[in-house]
C-alpha cells in the first residue's frame, strides 16, 4: 500500500495486549503518505453474543472513523487482510473494498471470509490455490504473491553482525520465526551430519517446539532471537547456505513465504524441505529435499556449489518479486476498476 504513488495510507495495527493504551497516542508518521494508528482493545466474544459482539465492532469503527475525519478522508478505500474485518464493512462508508488474502484462514468461520470475498471489489490472492478457494465468491481475483525489498537484500559487502564475527566455519542459516509446529527434523539431521559447519537461526523461537531443546545443546548451533527486518540482510550476508523448513499446518499449501524471496535476492544457495507431492518452486536454483537425510546431503552439495549461473538466476527471481513491481501491478489493477 505504501508504494501507491500519491496515496495517503492510514494503517491500523492491533493492540499489543488487552490492556494496551497505545490507541490514545497520536498516529506515527512512518514516511510521507503513511500514518500508523494502534486500534483500541475490544472484548473477544463469540458472534453468538450478539450485543457484546456488535458493541466491540462499533467501538473499532468509531475509532477508525475519527481518524478518517482527522485526515479529511472523503472517499476512502478499505484494504482488508483478514475475515475478522468483515463486520466493519457496514460501519465504514467507503468507495471500495479490497481483500488482500495471503493465507488460507482456519481461525475464522468460513462464512466470514465468504461475505468479505463477496463484498470485495477486487481480491488479491497470494497463490493459485487461494484463487481456487475464493473464486466461487468473486470473479475479480488477481494473483499477487509475496515480495521482497530487493535493493535491501541484494546488497553485497554487508557488515558481519557482532555475534557472528567469531564464526570461522561455513554458516548455514535460517531467517524467520520458529513456530511450535515448525518441523526441525531436517535441521537436526544436518547439524549431526555436518559438525564442522555452524547453524544459525535468526528470529523468534517458540520454545515449545519439541526439537528446540535438542538443537540448542549442539556447540555448532546458535539462536540469535528476534532481529528487526532492517538488520536481516547483514545476517543473510554471512550465510553460506540459506535454509528453509516446513510448518506442519502448511503441508499442502502453495503459498511461497516472503523469506524465500529474501533468500533468492542474496543469490546464495537455498536448501528447502518439501512435503510429499509438492510442486517445486524455482527447481532450477533451490535444492529440494523430501527426507531429512536428503536434506543434510543437499546442504553439503550446496556448500560446494560452483560457478555464478545459479547465483545470478536467483537474483533474477528476487528482482522479479520486488515490491516495486508488485505495487505497479496493484496500481494497474486498481486503476482499471476506478479505485486508484
Amino acid at each position: 500500500m505504501t508504494r501507491l504513488r500519491g496515496a495517503e495510507v492510514l494503517f491500523f495495527e492491533p493492540p499489543a495486549s488487552g490492556k494496551s493504551k497505545d490507541y490514545k497516542k497520536p498516529g506515527r508518521k512512518m514516511r510521507p503518505g503513511l500514518t500508523v494508528y494502534t486500534l483500541p482493545s475490544v472484548l473477544e466474544v463469540d458472534e453468538k453474543h450478539t450485543r457484546l459482539f456488535a458493541m466491540s465492532q462499533r467501538r473499532l469503527a468509531r475509532f477508525i472513523l475519527d481518524k478518517l475525519s482527522r485526515h479529511r478522508f472523503r472517499e476512502s478505500v478499505l484494504w482488508t487482510t483478514s475475515p475478522g474485518q468483515v463486520h466493519l464493512l457496514d460501519l465504514l462508508p467507503c468507495k471500495g473494498v479490497i481483500y488482500d488474502c495471503d493465507r488460507a484462514w482456519s481461525a475464522f468461520p468460513l462464512e466470514w471470509e465468504s461475505d468479505l470475498a463477496l463484498s470485495a471489489d477486487v481480491i488479491f490472492a497470494a497463490s493459485p490455490g487461494l484463487i481456487d478457494r475464493l473464486s466461487p465468491c468473486n470473479d475479480n481475483l488477481a494473483l499477487l504473491p509475496g515480495g521482497v525489498n530487493y535493493p535491501m537484500f541484494s546488497r553485497d559487502g554487508l557488515p558481519t553482525p557482532p555475534e557472528l564475527r567469531g564464526v570461522r566455519a561455513p554458516v548455514l542459516g535460517w531467517a524467520g520465526t520458529i513456530h511450535r509446529d515448525t518441523d526441525l527434523t531436517p535441521a537436526l539431521q544436518a547439524v549431526r551430519d555436518l559438525p564442522d559447519c555452524a547453524f544459525v537461526f535468526v528470529g523468534a523461537v517458540d520454545e515449545k517446539n519439541p526439537l528446540f531443546p535438542l538443537l540448542r545443546e549442539f556447540p555448532n548451533v546458535a539462536f540469535t532471537g528476534f532481529k528487526p527486518l532492517v538488520d536481516l540482510p547483514d545476517y543473510l550476508g554471512r550465510f553460506d547456505v540459506c535454509l528453509d523448513f516446513l510448518r506442519r499446518r502448511d503441508v499442502g499449501s502453495d503459498i511461497i513465504p516472503c523469506r524465500i524471496y529474501e533468500y533468492l535476492s542474496t543469490g546464495k544457495p537455498i536448501v528447502s524441505m518439501l512435503y510429499e507431492d509438492q510442486v517445486e518452486e524455482f527447481p532450477d536454483v533451490i535444492y529440494g529435499a523430501h527426507t531429512p537425510q536428503e536434506y543434510a546431503q543437499l546442504c553439503q552439495r550446496a556448500l560446494s556449489e560452483a560457478g555464478d549461473w545459479a547465483r545470478r538466476r536467483r537474483r533474477d527471481y528476487g528482482e522479479a518479486a520486488a515490491w516495486s513491481g508488485r505495487a505497479d501491478e496493484v496500481c494497474r489493477i486498481l486503476g482499471s476498476i476506478g479505485l486508484y
